[in-house]
Formats: C-alpha cells, structure tokens, sequence
C-alpha cells in the first residue's frame, strides 16, 4: 500500500547538521521560514544578517528559521558539515537551527523540498532557482508563501508579522 502523502511539513523527518533526526512536528504551532544557505554566495552575508535580525526579533513569539544548506549553485557551500556549522555560527552569527546539507533540485531532492516546491511553485515553474530561495509555513505545517533569493528576508517580516499574530 502506497504511503499516504504528506499533509504538513509536519508530516517530514530531516537531520540536523550533526546528524540526528529532528522531526519537524517538533515546529508544531510555531511560524517558519525554510531556507536553502550557502556560505559562499553574494547572497549571504545580507542574507544572514537580515535572518539574524528577524530571528532575534520574533523567536520569543514563536518563530522559527530552519537552514539547509545546499551546494548545487555553482559550489558554493563546498565544506563539510562542520565547516558549514562553523562558518554559520562564528563568521554570520547564526543562532537559528541549521541542518544537513541537502539537494533542492534534481533526482536526489530532499524529500521536504520536493514538498515545498509542490504547494509552492516558482515564478518560472518549480524548480530552486538559487541559494536563499525562502519558504514561509504558518503555524499549521501549511506553506503560505515563496520568496525569490533576491527578496530581502527584511521585506518578509510584516507577513511574519500577520501570521504569528492568527492565534
């Protein structure tokens, strides 16, 4: 019997960064914002730094950042997943949970990407066009919106806003 489809991100068990299961109904009733990093694109250092500020911001409140790193874009998250906690942490001061390293297009997509690419297609179909390709889930695991790489994670906060304050 064929298994049932994923209903929620709720619904997926990713790893962590260090190597553990982390089950993402573990996020249950909080709002997230999914992004695919990288440590070595002209994206990053504004990319990290506007994250840092919404995070600080809104954690208390119920708000999650959850980081895949990839390195399908031109190479540029290279390192092991030490270099890319290392890098994360000390050079972009990340305190956002950061996991492992995976693969948002292609065959081997991650499993929680084909998903979020499914309730939320791209601009020119649904395919990751690059690094901080941004996903905002509302507090019940349901995909509410899609960011370019180039939108600014700044530019999102009044619709983090909306959803942390639908209790």
């Amino acid at each position: 019997m064929a298994e049932a489809a994923p209903k929620s991100i709720y619904d997926f068990t990713v790893k962590d960064i260090r190597g553990n299961d982390v089950s993402l109904s573990d996020y249950n009733g909080k709002v997230l914002l999914i992004v695919n990093v990288a440590s070595k694109c002209g994206l990053t250092h504004s990319n990290y730094k506007e994250l840092n500020v919404l995070y600080e911001k809104y954690k208390s409140q119920g708000f999650e950042i959850l980081a895949f790193p990839c390195n399908q874009f031109l190479g540029q998250e290279p390192g092991s997943n030490e270099e890319i906690l290392e890098a994360a942490c000390t050079m972009f001061k990340a305190e956002f949970p950061i996991f492992d390293k995976v693969e948002v297009n292609g065959k081997n997509t991650a499993p929680l990407y084909k998903f979020l690419k499914l309730q939320k297609g791209g601009l020119f179909g649904d395919g990751i066009k690059w690094n901080f390709t941004k996903f905002l889930v509302d507090k019940e695991g349901k995909v509410v919106d899609r960011y370019a790489p180039t939108t600014s994670p700044l530019k999102i906060e009044e619709d983090i806003q909306n959803l942390l304050g639908s209790a």
